[in-house]
């Protein structure tokens, strides 16, 4: 576990075992535990911003990116933007977010729905990462979704770009059954072995987006944008956990509530499930 993410795990107002060994247990200093970062209250607002125009123009590079902030009257340079996108995980020279990169000793699988009809539930699940703007930092969102249907089948957030979350959300999903083919980017998460390892002991194919092709899996960059323009910009989350419990709730909608006119008007829910509204 990274440090941060032992850090989460610290229960402060515990009254069962003291400060002290619970950083014993975790095997970090007691005093890591009190230090609060230094936040650039700038930097988080120009993140905020490169997000919501990123989400809309998924093929602004850094340098289009500063001319747009610089329209809308922050005096920013490429190099300030530069750094602010790779710590965001956006590649410049790519037509979508890159929240990871390739691992040069991982395996790099083709893509393999190219003209292939989508016409059955777990025929084709799908996997994708997203970067959350919170008021006071961020946090990296991972789904998992049925493309047939758009059904929403697990989620899960976190601090880092470990490849931890995305296969907890994983195994989540696979409690619903298995798709025939599982889509993802080619970012170190999906890559590593751990991941590559469940995914073939499910016995399922393993299919990977094309570098800078961000139509490739579509239906998860649909997802994002309706989930940021409908709950997160709307909403503004302070913390992670209210972030958490924002976007469980959004799913929720987005599952059972929300009205697809692809899906002719009917709920991911009731197409995944085979019910009638």
């Amino acid at each position: 576990m990274s440090h941060k993410e032992k850090l989460l795990l610290f229960d402060i107002d515990s009254k069962k075992i003291s400060i002290s060994h619970q950083a014993e247990l975790l095997g970090i200093s007691r005093s890591s535990v009190y230090y609060k970062p230094v936040v650039d209250e700038y930097d988080l607002l120009l993140k905020r911003l490169i997000d919501k125009q990123y989400t809309l123009t998924p093929f602004y590079g850094s340098r289009k990116m500063t001319e747009q902030l610089r329209r809308d009257e922050h005096a920013v340079n490429r190099k300030r933007i530069q750094r602010l996108m790779r710590e965001m995980g956006l590649e410049a020279i790519y037509q979508k977010p890159r929240l990871s990169e390739p691992h040069p000793g991982h395996t790099i699988y083709p893509y393999l729905l190219r003209n292939v009809a989508i016409d059955r539930k777990d025929q084709v699940w799908a996997a994708d990462i997203t970067y959350i703007p919170l008021a006071r930092g961020f946090m990296y969102l991972v789904a998992i979704m049925d493309w047939w249907s758009r059904y929403v089948l697990a989620w899960k957030t976190s601090t880092t770009l470990d490849a931890a979350f995305c296969l907890e959300a994983l195994e989540m999903a696979l409690k619903f059954g298995k798709p025939e083919i599982f889509n993802t980017d080619q970012g170190t998460q999906f890559t590593s072995n751990a991941f590559v390892k469940m995914v073939k002991d499910n016995g399922i194919d393993i299919s990977m987006d094309g570098r800078g092709r961000c139509m490739d899996n579509i239906f998860t960059e649909r997802l994002w944008r309706s989930l940021k323009y409908e709950n997160v910009y709307l909403m503004q989350y302070e913390t992670v956990s209210e972030g958490r419990q924002g976007i469980h709730c959004y799913f929720g909608f987005y599952n059972d509530d929300r009205l697809h006119q692809a899906l002719k008007y009917r709920t991911p829910a009731e197409v995944y499930f085979q019910r009638t509204s």
